[in-house]
């Protein structure tokens, strides 16, 4: 076993048969720095990183049982900057697709929405976000102000305006956010009608309305508070397309939201979230 390996290790232990061996050892492996145990069998299975004191996992393993047997093994490098990319993927939603910029050629610019993940919320991957996008098609009208509240990676917004809404206000409270919000609107090619505002949405809806269609893909306390003032914004016969709804959450929201004065026009679950189009009464 070497001193002191230059990459990350995994070591694997299968400890004697006799009673009190598997728990000594599994003792073992923690006392000297195992952050984690996986039991596969009859076998202990951990892994430690690069400049571990391997002689010392050994010594510690014998101490608590001499008939233990040890195996060593190099684990394989990874490159993480490129492996996370395979778990991001393309989204076919209706007429638009979703897509990172790596699986965005040759696609066509007009219907595909290219998002680079990065610290903001929004790249397709979430069922909320393709809730909203499936509803939002079937509730543009012709040249539409939309506002979107919570954008994030400002991945509905630009949608809206692929699909033809002639001005897009994007708000955000997340100040990191806005930098990528901005990056992908420039990249999308919409920046002459997609505006990206760093605010709380309660304050700049209203600076911004009246508005058709409003978006929030917020959690639902949240929306529940800021209804009154989409109620406001709106142009009369206006639309809200609400998620970030748990499923389980729904009986509680219709109830809420009918007590307010709205009507459910549209409703999209997927997993465990539901998204819902809604007008007033």
């Amino acid at each position: 076993m070497p001193d002191r390996p230059r990459g990350w290790v995994s070591v694997r232990v299968r400890p004697d048969a006799q009673a009190g061996a598997r728990e000594a050892c599994l003792a073992a492996l923690f006392a000297v720095g195992s952050q984690g145990v996986i039991e596969d069998g009859d076998a202990l299975i951990t892994h430690f990183p690069p400049g571990a004191d391997l002689q010392a996992v050994h010594a510690a393993l014998t101490e608590a049982d001499e008939q233990v047997l040890i195996e060593t093994a190099p684990v394989p490098e990874v490159d993480w900057t490129e492996a996370w990319k395979t778990r991001i993927g393309a989204h076919q939603l209706g007429s638009l697709t979703v897509a990172p910029p790596w699986l965005a050629e040759g696609r066509d610019p007009a219907t595909t929405i290219v998002i680079d993940p990065g610290m903001a919320f929004g790249t397709g991957e979430h069922p909320t976000t393709r809730g909203v996008v499936r509803l939002l098609p079937r509730h543009l009208p012709p040249n539409a102000v939309v506002a979107d509240l919570g954008a994030g990676s400002a991945v509905l917004a630009i949608a809206a305006a692929k699909l033809g809404a002639v001005r897009v206000f994007a708000i955000e409270l997340d100040g990191d956010a806005i930098p990528d919000a901005e990056q992908n609107v420039e990249r999308n090619g919409v920046a002459d009608r997609v505006y990206v505002f760093e605010g709380d949405a309660a304050t700049l809806l209203p600076l911004v309305a009246p508005v058709h269609l409003v978006l929030a893909n917020i959690i639902s306390s949240v929306l529940l508070e800021v209804l009154p003032v989409i109620e406001q914004a709106l142009v009369p016969g206006g639309i809200a397309i609400l998620s970030g709804i748990l499923l389980e959450e729904r009986p509680t929201m219709l109830a809420l939201m009918e007590a307010q004065g709205w009507r459910v026009l549209d409703e999209d679950p997927e997993d465990i979230w539901w998204s819902v189009s809604i007008a007033r009464a």
